[in-house]
């Protein structure tokens, strides 16, 4: 065969795979749409309307968080261009639990628990929506080319406010501690319902942003350079997704509590099913991939397993799985 009848034939797969088949995509919508069913339906005794009001709860709260941290995610790799990189690199997950410790620290344990909900996660979005503007536009400012400054800082970060919660927590009453210990880690058995109105419309506004910004996602796929030459003001445009990922991350980290490895986890399975790079595709299927993975698995433990294992343990250490796996075939 010739080169030209050999790129002749190469050419369609391309186009193909940029144009993607929308089967895939449809497949794990309607996957998601049968655990949903499971879970609302599964074992139910007693009354219907009162079991289905309190799953119903639970579900809104698990597919907000498949759709807080699998997009945030997505939109992080785009933006550094790299697929094992997840926002809890920047010390976003870190900066949450200081912040616990802190008002535990300042206000007492009574105090702290008679904090309402609504405005403790106010503070908290402030915080660290305001941190993380503080570190992109000073790093922008600075001329930093690409993000790997901002990742080595936000690493830096990490390490200082996990330190900083350590030194705060030898300091304060044992008893006291546990008010907060339980917001510390994850936890999809115990939502805080209380933060789902508030969540929803940050989900809502977000979904409209990134949705408009989809096709500029595909240009950041190609570079910083030629990002540029293609028009699109590129400080502006990244600190504006990455605004949006620090709402995201820190919604999701309200609700259930700090995940390190679910977003890398769902983004890794929706980039190897997703049939096309476009985000138009890959963003609805990183939270259908998502929702799957918590609903499903929710569903598995809660009403099969008798809640014989925990969900977010078993998530993490799939997706702390899937990150050596990443990190060892990118050395290959």
């Amino acid at each position: 065969m010739s080169s030209e009848n050999k790129r002749s034939a190469l050419r369609p797969n391309k186009v193909a795979f940029m144009q993607g088949s929308s089967r895939p995509l449809w497949a794990a919508f309607v996957l998601l749409l049968v655990c949903c069913t499971l879970f609302l339906t599964l074992n139910i005794q007693g009354d219907w309307d009162f079991v289905l009001q309190l799953r119903l709860t639970k579900l809104a709260a698990l597919l907000l968080v498949a759709y807080a941290v699998g997009v945030s995610t997505q939109l992080f790799q785009t933006l550094t261009n790299n697929p094992i990189l997840t926002p809890s690199i920047l010390g976003f997950d870190s900066l949450y639990v200081f912040l616990q410790t802190l008002l535990l620290f300042a206000l007492g344990g009574v105090g702290y628990t008679s904090l309402p909900l609504t405005g403790k996660f106010g503070f908290e979005l402030v915080m660290m929506m305001g941190g993380s503007l503080l570190l992109f536009y000073t790093l922008i400012q600075q001329g930093g080319r690409d993000l790997s400054r901002m990742i080595l800082i936000g690493v830096i970060f990490g390490i200082l406010f996990r330190s900083l919660s350590s030194l705060l927590t030898r300091m304060i009453d044992p008893e006291e501690f546990t008010a907060a210990q339980a917001n510390m880690f994850a936890n999809f058995n115990t939502v805080h319902s209380e933060l789902l109105g508030v969540g929803a419309l940050i989900m809502l506004a977000s979904a409209v942003a990134v949705w408009r910004e989809r096709h500029r996602l595909d240009v950041h796929l190609l570079g910083r350079d030629q990002t540029i030459n293609l028009g699109i003001n590129y400080t502006r445009n990244t600190l504006w997704l990455l605004l949006w990922i620090a709402a995201l991350v820190a919604t999701a980290t309200a609700v259930v509590g700090p995940v390190s490895f679910f977003g890398l986890l769902a983004a890794a399975l929706a980039n190897h099913f997703a049939p096309s790079v476009r985000h138009s595709v890959r963003l609805p299927m990183t939270v259908c991939v998502g929702g799957i993975l918590l609903v499903g698995g929710q569903t598995v433990f809660e009403h099969l397993l008798g809640m014989k294992a925990v969900l977010s343990v078993v998530v993490e250490f799939a997706g702390g799985l899937v990150f050596l796996y990443l990190v060892l075939k990118r050395k290959r």
